[in-house]
């Protein structure tokens, strides 16, 4: 697409309106090409990693905040309810590009496949067994035969959607990875056509509480 507009626009003089729609274009691909690139990156180096990552205090709650703003702007025109339930009190033990990788490519995954009007409820939560990010949607959901193949690189459930984003199809394989580096499990529940559900368990040993010492001296957000 880039190739083929700038030998078209150096061998003509297009009109302001073509113009304009070359760029937009060009514009589109160009960032697929770089977050292609950059989720590439990041999966290699999650894949090829020897050890556990640096792990620092996480303040989960604030970086949920700023990502639910994210995924309002991301929502646009489509009107997504999202809404945030996070307990502040609850931080994570972790590396922190990491767990906001994770976060934001579930987010990310339902805002692109939740209609129009749709909801989204992001929770973030502690129990006796440890703590739990989960991203539930009122999106087009995933059928059966799809289910165990969606962590694969560049697998997509629905092509035809799939191109209307600027996503890598790599989302999820980024997610299993990174979860596993940070000692957590990957599951989901989905059913076509009711929507999915996306749940981060992260052990007990790694959840740190407001007020604890560790939680004052090194906390991230």
């Amino acid at each position: 697409v880039l190739s083929g507009y700038v030998e078209n626009l150096i061998e003509h003089q297009p009109d302001e309106a073509t113009l304009q729609h070359a760029l937009n274009l060009m514009s589109q691909q160009a960032q697929r090409m770089q977050q292609l690139t950059e989720d590439l990156m990041l999966l290699s180096s999650l894949e090829n990693k020897p050890g556990a990552s640096k792990r620092e205090v996480v303040n989960v709650a604030h970086m949920l905040v700023s990502l639910r703003e994210q995924a309002e702007l991301l929502s646009g025109q489509k009107n997504h309810t999202i809404e945030l339930e996070a307990d502040e009190n609850v931080y994570l033990r972790g590396n922190p590009k990491e767990l906001d990788s994770i976060f934001t490519n579930l987010v990310v995954n339902a805002v692109n496949y939740t209609p129009e009007k749709g909801s989204i409820h992001i929770r973030w939560y502690a129990d006796e067994v440890g703590a739990h990010f989960e991203v539930q949607d009122t999106g087009i959901g995933i059928a059966t035969h799809h289910i165990h193949r969606l962590t694969e690189r560049f697998y997509r459930v629905d092509v035809a959607r799939s191109r209307e984003t600027v996503g890598s199809g790599l989302g999820l394989a980024i997610v299993k990875h990174a979860i596993q580096q940070n000692q957590g499990k990957f599951r989901f529940d989905c059913e076509l056509g009711r929507g999915s559900t996306f749940t981060c368990d992260f052990p007990a040993h790694l959840v740190v509480y407001k007020g604890d010492e560790a939680a004052k001296s090194d906390a991230t957000t």
